[in-house]
């Protein structure tokens, strides 16, 4: 887990961020690592109904959500009610 300040939000309070357009820089590793764990939180999410704890980045700083993924695709994570998170802005996502 990222140690800097991150603070803590509902899903409900996604919507209203604003997230650059600019991705966050990661390793090619770094990548490939949060990728696998987006696929995975999204097949537990629907098959299990399991929480994941994605960190990301807004326009303000480091950001935390607890919830449930629903699906991706190549530019966002989707949450329940259509919520959506830039994968760009991503920094982690772990299973809870």
């Amino acid at each position: 887990m990222i140690t800097s300040s991150i603070h803590r939000i509902e899903k409900e309070d996604v919507p209203a961020l604003h997230f650059p357009a600019e991705p966050v820089h990661w390793s090619d590793e770094h990548r490939r690592l949060r990728d696998g764990n987006i696929a995975r939180a999204t097949q537990l999410g629907n098959l299990e109904h399991t929480k994941s704890r994605i960190v990301f980045r807004d326009n303000e700083g480091l950001k935390v959500v607890e919830t449930t993924v629903w699906a991706f695709d190549a530019d966002n994570i989707v949450l329940k009610k259509g919520v959506t998170i830039p994968i760009a802005r991503v920094v982690e996502v772990d299973l809870l």
